[in-house]
């Protein structure tokens, strides 16, 4: 499995990239391997706040639905509505189709990620 090395990860697939103030958040390529093709992708409205755990998108597959939990808190500041109208490109390209861009986040919260080399091992445990 792919893993970029500028991303920090969660244990349920996700992966966020700080930017400045903002964080990107989407899901890893083992996530969309795991799901199938996408075929429907429901992002949240700008100015939603989530609280981290919390479900912030919801994505449908060729597989079955799942949704993706926010790996930190925050309030939406932007959403990527390319992913939104063709899912397609997330199984494409997993880590440059961010979903959900957000800020106010706890920086205590980015610290407890996994970093590229604990998710690689992570993801080890799961073969």
């Amino acid at each position: 499995m792919n893993v970029s090395n500028d991303l920090k990860y969660t244990e349920k697939h996700e992966w966020v990239k700080i930017e400045g103030n903002s964080a990107l958040i989407g899901i890893t390529d083992f996530a969309q391997n795991a799901l199938g093709d996408l075929v429907f992708i429901q992002l949240p409205k700008v100015g939603k706040k989530f609280n981290k755990n919390e479900s912030c998108v919801t994505l449908e597959s060729v597989k079955a639905a799942e949704d993706v939990y926010a790996p930190i808190g925050g309030e939406v500041t932007e959403i990527n509505q390319s992913v939104e109208k063709d899912p397609s490109i997330v199984n494409k390209d997993a880590y440059s189709s961010w979903m959900i861009k957000v800020a106010g986040f706890n920086q205590d919260e980015v610290q407890s990620l996994l970093s590229p080399d604990q998710y690689r091992e992570y993801l080890k445990g799961l073969a």
